[in-house]
């Protein structure tokens, strides 16, 4: 099985010293072996790859992981650009517990999130 369940929370920030377990992502993503991104996989089931943002005191966004046209990954909740949200350089980005990726928000801020789990998405 290749396709996992990650769950990623907010790390220390500045208005945020501890990081926050209300904040945060959860991905259903394929991986390799070494925990990176598989797109080859991916690319024969892109609409397998979901987003779930979670935030306080906001609905949860849904979306799908897209490969832009600008050559990066996004997080994208409807169709269109607007409101997609770029991980840049996710292709080199190991997915492990432990590990951190930066998001850039769609109010453009840049925040990191804390890899908390991987497990299987079944």
């Amino acid at each position: 099985m290749s396709w996992y369940k990650v769950h990623l929370e907010l790390a220390r920030t500045s208005q945020y010293p501890q990081g926050s377990s209300n904040h945060g992502y959860e991905l259903i993503v394929p991986l390799d072996a070494a925990g990176h991104l598989d797109e080859h996989i991916w690319r024969a089931d892109k609409k397998q790859a979901l987003v779930r943002r979670f935030w306080p005191d906001q609905e949860d966004q849904r979306g799908n992981l897209i490969h832009t046209r600008h050559r990066t990954w996004a997080f994208s909740y409807e169709p269109g650009e607007d409101d997609d949200t770029p991980i840049f350089h996710l292709e080199n980005h190991v997915f492990r517990q432990g590990e951190y990726i930066s998001v850039k928000e769609q109010e453009g801020e840049t925040l990191p999130y804390r890899v908390v789990s991987v497990t299987d998405s079944l």
